[in-house]
């Protein structure tokens, strides 16, 4: 259930991309599954569990005393080193239900409204994950990025969420051991493989476990909805104004059900759909990079240089050459020129291709790397586009946003399998979803059945009855946050309105669509939201 960043973060924004990405459980281990909840408008059935008829229950409109310390408490701004950009830290109670048992000290930055015009109040912003960056991404993207009117009129904030970056970080594995974690075979073909596989799961877990024991309790959706309160408070603002991509949609909409009398102007982009299990969301999210990857391949081989075929070859075809690509790559890795020593494996390689089907932008990148690999027997194209995803920079270290997204996900809902036998037995219905991933992405969804914490959240519906109107944005084709997930979410909502997108990549604002673009800066600059059920491509 995650987010999805720029495939280049170092170079400078173009229009408003920027951090977005859902991700799922593990990796190949983390590239499936929950963590980049992804799906399209395909067939797949879309039902809740019983269990979803849980509703998200509001919480007392009065401030609990022992919580008026955290409300009360006064920010103390310095600079952050990036120029236009203030940072302060902020705390919370760990345990909202021990306030008085120790606090968190969570990352805030700012970007103070430039006017003209009046002050409109602060936005909040999260790029999604979980485990993404906000202060990241406010300082590289959103506070430079954002329509000119849109940072004059309003202070742009982000605070990077309990566990995630600057706040608390967890922390699972070192460098090394990370780097062979993520090219774990995660397709096995025989009982011993499978064992590997679930080794690499458990040492992921009990890395997690012996380093962070207390505040892996404690790093939830509502933990963290509960803390944007405490910031709207701080800050002076009476209602909370959000905009939030991909995880952060679900933040967005948790935070709307717990307090829906102060939720203001809310952006919930790419979608998540809070009634749905981790299985079922791994399966859709299969189903939504199968349809990514039908839309990027019929684009490629109108191309003359596309190594899945030429003009004629149909979407399946070119699907059976990389699913081959794939197997051989599983016998036989190829060389990436990696100063670590690193090959190019069927779990490295699957991931680069995955980490692509998020921008449209970026299938000239794939289609070059796939070129190269499978032509010239050069991995390192599909290297780079996989160790964007994992956020591993040149010197082959890592952000904790893989150690923060399991983190989450495994606290926020029960494992999607208890053992690999389960898994098995749901291959078919992966393999169905998508002949290209569904394996892979089946067994990636094992992960949280060896988490050290037990899940505290259950599947539940978030209906924010008396919010003000959120406005609930959808992708056709996203491959991480199915379009179905932003119609479910729209109707839960008692206020929600639905924007639709008709295209491709995750999520829709500032992507190029001058009717999205239009309709969100209309919402947060004049509160006015487009009609519901409004289209644009």
């Amino acid at each position: 259930m995650y987010f999805r960043r720029s495939l280049r973060p170092d170079s400078p924004p173009s229009g408003r991309r920027g951090p977005r990405i859902a991700r799922t459980g593990g990796s190949l281990l983390a590239a499936a599954a929950l963590l980049v909840s992804a799906c399209s408008s395909g067939s797949t059935e879309h039902r809740a569990t019983p269990a979803a008829e849980a509703v998200l229950a509001a919480l007392p409109r009065s401030t609990p005393s022992a919580l008026a310390p955290y409300y009360g408490q006064k920010l103390s701004w310095r600079d952050c080193g990036v120029p236009g950009f203030q940072c302060a830290t902020m705390k919370a109670p760990l345990d909202y239900a021990k306030p008085s048992a120790g606090g968190i000290a969570l990352a805030v930055a700012r970007k103070k409204a430039t006017g003209p015009g009046k002050r409109l109040g602060s936005l909040l912003l999260n790029p999604g994950g979980p485990g993404g960056s906000a202060v990241g991404y406010l300082q590289q993207y959103a506070g430079l990025g954002y329509p000119a009117e849109i940072r004059a009129r309003y202070d742009m904030v982000a605070m990077d969420p309990r566990g995630v970056a600057r706040s608390a970080p967890v922390e699972c594995l070192d460098d090394r051991a990370m780097d062979a974690y993520t090219q774990t075979d995660v397709t096995p073909d025989d009982h011993k493989e499978a064992e590997a596989l679930v080794g690499a799961y458990r040492r992921f877990a009990e890395g997690c476990g012996s380093r962070e024991p207390r505040l892996l309790r404690h790093v939830s959706t509502v933990e963290a909805a509960r803390d944007m309160d405490v910031l709207r408070a701080v800050l002076g603002d009476e209602r909370l104004n959000y905009v939030g991509a991909s995880y952060g949609t679900f933040l967005g909409a948790t935070y709307a059900g717990l307090f829906p009398a102060r939720a203001g102007r809310l952006v919930l982009d790419g979608a998540m759909d809070p009634t749905l299990t981790a299985r079922r969301m791994n399966l859709d999210q299969t189903t939504g990079f199968e349809a990514a990857f039908q839309s990027f391949a019929k684009d490629c081989v109108r191309q003359s240089d596309c190594p899945l075929g030429g003009r004629g070859t149909a979407p399946q075809q070119a699907g059976e050459r990389l699913a081959a690509f794939f197997r051989r790559l599983d016998a036989h890795p190829l060389p990436a020129g990696d100063r670590s020593g690193r090959n190019l494996g069927e779990a490295l390689a699957t991931t680069g291709v995955i980490a692509a089907m998020y921008d449209r932008g970026a299938w000239p990148q794939l289609r070059e790397a796939l070129k190269t690999a499978m032509e010239d027997n050069d991995g390192a194209g599909l290297l780079i586009l996989s160790d964007s995803y994992y956020e591993r920079d040149s010197a082959g270290h890592y952000s904790n946003l893989m150690y923060a997204n399991a983190a989450v996900n495994c606290l926020d809902l029960p494992a999607a399998f208890s053992s690999p036998d389960d898994v098995e037995k749901a291959v078919p219905a992966f393999q169905k979803a998508s002949p290209v991933f569904g394996e892979g992405l089946a067994w990636a969804s094992l992960n949280c059945a060896y988490w050290p914490v037990r899940p505290t959240g259950q599947p539940h519906r978030i209906e924010a009855g008396g919010a003000a109107p959120i406005l609930v944005v959808g992708t056709t084709r996203d491959p991480a946050t199915p379009y179905i997930w932003a119609q479910a979410l729209a109707n839960q909502l008692t206020s929600g309105r639905l924007l639709t997108y008709d295209g491709d990549g995750h999520t829709a604002y500032g992507r190029g669509s001058r009717c999205i673009d239009t309709a969100i800066d209309t919402y947060l600059l004049r509160g006015t939201p487009p009609a519901d059920g409004k289209h644009c491509s």
